[in-house]
């Protein structure tokens, strides 16, 4: 499937530059002195005389609210057949090529992994990660430490081909980290192994910088397991958002993968004429169950445009459109307009309608922007805007839509407005191989 381009701003850019220059591995003495967690596994642990203990088979790590690298709590060491922990505060020295403990004596009960301890090895190493900054999908190759902050901390990890190749190789060469390959562990969300649930903080400030389509590509690109944890991270309306833009046979996999309440709520949370897209995919079954599982008033709204056919006006129509009556003021309206901010690339303009409904005519935003507040947004309406019918074909729309020269389609039953549609819209319905358009909107 073809990845769509990730397009972004010079400010955005400069944002990302900024945060990344307050990270450890910009910091020259933290680069070069981190040390590979693939060269050290399955090395000796020796006592201060040097009589080997055992061999390092992890490293415990511990995720914390108040820091962007983890802290090394300590480290699995096996001892014949039985694998002990000690903790990192009985570790002496723990370097690029040696692991000294302050003490011969060791518990050798049964590790016992506590809440919010990861291993390094087990459940990050060969596992997939979410880049923030990159916004990609990738796989640990190699994990990173340093000491730093005052504590020995995971700093790094290495996704390149290069380290997974060191660790096939000879043993005198695992040890050898390359900095320059090494993503900061600050731009990194990794996963539960078992669940996919975003392992971090679940407002990892990286995550929530994402824009939708960015979110998209990286739904697209994980795993099952992933992908719930990376939506489970995320409020029900940024999820929505980016569902909206993953491309249909990725988006039909999510739901399908989804518990059903989740999938509900995703669903509620899209815009109509999105949320009717995804539901067509779906069998009819699943897309009953989740109907049933919505609010009342927006299953019906849904349930209303499933009835028409997808290749007509009614279709692929969105029912988010702003009405006003003749006599409201254009302050009054601008209040309504900034009620609807999260909509602001599906409004281009304002309906006007009279006490029984029917369609007066269209006020664009350009010319309420300019107008005097106190006066009526009846004095605005230029002209008619153009209306079809629910039952029209999209051939028809299209060429009704570049005759007009517009952004958008009333579509009116009986002269009353029940939705609109967009240019976009129709590049989609017309085009759906070439994947998701999003046309520009005029004041967006």
């Amino acid at each position: 499937m073809a990845r769509k381009p990730i397009l972004l701003n010079p400010r955005r850019i400069k944002d990302m530059r900024e945060s990344r220059s307050q990270r450890l591995l910009t910091i020259k003495s933290i680069r070069e002195s981190i040390i590979s967690f693939a060269g050290l596994s399955g090395k000796p642990v020796r006592n201060q005389t040097g009589s080997e203990i055992g061999r390092l088979v992890d490293v415990v790590v511990r995720w914390s609210q108040d820091s962007d690298y983890p802290p090394v709590t300590g480290i699995l060491v096996k001892v014949g057949r039985r694998v002990a922990f000690v903790d990192i505060d009985r570790v002496e020295t723990f370097s690029r090529d040696s692991v000294i403990l302050s003490s011969s004596t060791l518990d050798l009960r049964d590790f016992t992994q506590r809440p919010g301890e990861v291993l390094l090895g087990k459940e990050i190493l060969d596992h997939q990660l979410v880049d923030v900054d990159g916004v990609q999908v990738l796989r640990a190759a190699d994990v990173f430490l340093a000491h730093a902050l005052g504590r020995l901390r995971l700093v790094g990890v290495d996704v390149s081909m290069y380290s997974l190749l060191r660790r096939l190789g000879p043993i005198r060469f695992r040890s050898t980290a390359t900095p320059e390959k090494v993503l900061d562990w600050a731009a990194v969300a990794p996963f539960d192994e078992h669940t996919g649930a975003v392992k971090l903080r679940s407002t990892h400030q990286g995550i929530k910088r994402l824009r939708p389509s960015e979110l998209a590509d990286l739904l697209e690109d994980l795993g099952r397991p992933e992908r719930q944890g990376l939506l489970s991270a995320l409020d029900i309306e940024t999820a929505a958002d980016a569902v909206e833009e993953m491309e249909p046979e990725e988006r039909e996999a999510l739901l399908r993968e989804s518990e059903p309440e989740v999938a509900a709520d995703i669903v509620s949370a899209m815009e109509p004429d999105e949320a009717v897209e995804a539901l067509r995919d779906l069998d009819e079954d699943e897309r009953d169950e989740i109907l049933e599982l919505m609010e009342p008033s927006a299953a019906r709204v849904l349930g209303n445009l499933l009835e028409f056919a997808e290749d007509t006006a009614g279709g692929v129509m969105t029912t988010m459109f702003i009405k006003t009556l003749p006599g409201e003021t254009v302050s009054e309206v601008r209040s309504q307009l900034e009620s609807h901010r999260d909509h602001k690339d599906e409004i281009d303009g304002v309906l006007v309608v009279d006490d029984a409904g029917l369609l007066l005519g269209e006020v664009s935003l350009f010319d309420i922007a300019l107008a005097d507040p106190d006066s009526a947004i009846s004095e605005l309406i230029s002209e008619d805007p153009v209306v079809v019918e629910p039952g029209v074909s999209i051939d028809q729309v299209a060429e009704r839509l570049i005759g007009s020269r517009r952004f958008s389609i009333v579509v009116a039953v009986n002269q009353r407005p029940v939705g609109r549609i967009l240019a976009d819209d129709i590049i989609d319905a017309l085009s759906p191989e070439r994947g998701r358009f999003h046309f520009p909107r005029l004041l967006s």
